[in-house]
């Protein structure tokens, strides 16, 4: 049951279809930017990747699955154009030029197409998995649980279908590591600043919303 009335539904899921488009094209330029945390392998995605979550995790609470999979299905085919696009253009972080569109670029391909199915499998799980659990009178358990199991599934499917056997030598001697460590970042600042954050968020939108008999 969504708790959002029908005439903001449509605005608001315009907005969460290009927050998802915006923050699925960050990562992939920041996911090319290698750092290194406590003698660590990681990058930049790591740190962008989890607004993702906490949008579709409020969705699913407000509007219900249906509406936070209606999000995932709009999302899909412009994040996949547009991440390769601007990987192509700021390769490796720099920016390359108009003509790197005309030559087919394999390994931002499978960045991008590594992005559309980690995206697809890890938002579906975190749905289900919140979906089951979002009626539990703690509210911290449902995200943190989907966050638990949807950024595992959306790390280890992205990183085994960009790097493995990577032509990006780094990457593919490096990719289990730097996953390993993304997933343990990823996780973290979900669970200290996202988790949190989704508990205010949810409840000034409830303060905002009529009041109307229904279980959150």
């Amino acid at each position: 049951m969504s708790l959002i009335p029908a005439s903001v539904s449509r605005p608001a899921l315009a907005v969460l279809i290009a927050f998802h488009v915006f923050v699925i094209i960050a990562s992939n330029y920041l996911v090319q930017l290698p750092i290194t945390v406590f003698g660590w392998h990681t990058t930049w995605g790591a740190f962008s990747f989890p607004f993702i979550f906490l949008a579709t995790d409020l969705t699913v609470r407000l509007m219900g699955k249906d509406s936070a999979r209606k999000v995932i299905a709009r999302v899909m085919l412009p994040a996949l154009v547009a991440s390769y696009g601007v990987s192509v253009l700021f390769h490796e972080g720099a920016f390359g030029g108009l003509a790197a569109l005309g030559e087919f670029n394999l390994f931002v391909f499978r960045i991008a197409l590594a992005s559309f199915l980690a995206y697809v499998l890890g938002q579906m799980l975190d749905i289900q998995v919140f979906d089951r659990l979002r009626k539990l009178p703690q509210w911290w358990i449902a995200p943190t649980a989907s966050s638990v199991f949807g950024q595992a599934m959306d790390t280890l499917a992205f990183f085994s279908i960009a790097f493995w056997q990577s032509s990006d030598p780094f990457m593919a001697a490096n990719w289990v590591e730097i996953a390993i460590v993304d997933y343990v970042i990823k996780l973290t600042v979900s669970l200290v600043l996202f988790v949190p954050l989704y508990g205010m968020l949810l409840g000034a939108l409830m303060r905002l919303l009529p009041k109307q008999p229904a279980t959150v």
